[in-house]
């Protein structure tokens, strides 16, 4: 018997239970050779990497017993294989969910930091400054990304109390949901990791979301190779 037949057997499904918070691990996807490489993907449909596959292997064996109930993954390559690895040991099919794809970066798309920079220096200096209302050319600003994001995941837990649901997107997006979390403004610096295959913990009741844990890691602890544990743009 497979680990996921095993696991189906063993696994009873659980009713939402009205009134109770819901349990949410937000997690990013595998590496990409574009992270390494400091290049902005946004939504362009970039695939991970050999250490890419290996993290959300290690991923997978480490939440094989977590107790969940959904998975909704971004359907952009990087972040839907992501989550299959977690269906592969057992844990529910992913849900493909647009609304969790990564910020569009519009002309920003493709280029490496530096190379925005010298070709966008005006646009890159609102980027770099959280200017809240900027948004590359035929990009998202990052009021409409934050409100598509929180907006979605709002949608989706609110189907889910009482139970636990998993959400395998992208740095921008999870950086938008520790912002709703923590009650951090957009435009303040980030201070909070966002690691490939990281693993945040919150809660979402109708009072909103809830910061619990954050950027786990420890699926990870003898890792080699690159490790895109940065505070700088997250793409």
């Amino acid at each position: 018997m497979s680990a996921r037949e095993r696991c189906e057997t063993e696994r009873k499904p659980r009713p939402p239970v009205p009134g109770e918070a819901c349990r949410v691990l937000v997690i990013r996807h595998g590496e990409t050779d574009w992270n390494v490489g400091n290049r902005i993907q946004g939504q362009l449909d970039i695939g991970l990497n050999a250490q890419g596959r290996w993290q959300a292997a290690r991923l997978a064996e480490a939440l094989a017993d977590e107790p969940l109930d959904a998975i909704y993954a971004s359907d952009l390559q990087r972040a839907w294989h992501t989550a299959e690895a977690l269906a592969a040991v057992g844990q529910p099919l992913p849900q493909a969910e647009p609304g969790l794809r990564e910020r569009h970066f519009g002309v920003f798309q493709g280029l490496a930091w530096d190379e925005i920079a010298q070709q966008h220096p005006e646009a890159h200096r609102r980027w770099k400054a959280r200017d809240p209302a900027f948004g590359p050319q035929d990009g998202e600003t990052l009021n409409s990304f934050y409100a598509r994001v929180v907006g979605v995941a709002e949608r989706l837990l609110a189907r889910h109390p009482g139970q636990t649901v998993a959400l395998v997107a992208h740095g921008g997006v999870l950086d938008c949901l520790y912002r709703a979390a923590a009650r951090v403004a957009l435009e303040a610096p980030r201070s909070w990791t966002l690691p490939n295959t990281g693993v945040g913990r919150l809660l979402h009741s109708p009072e909103g979301l809830a910061l619990v844990g954050w950027a786990d890691t420890r699926h990870l602890d003898d890792q080699v190779g690159a490790d895109d544990a940065t505070v700088g743009p997250a793409a």
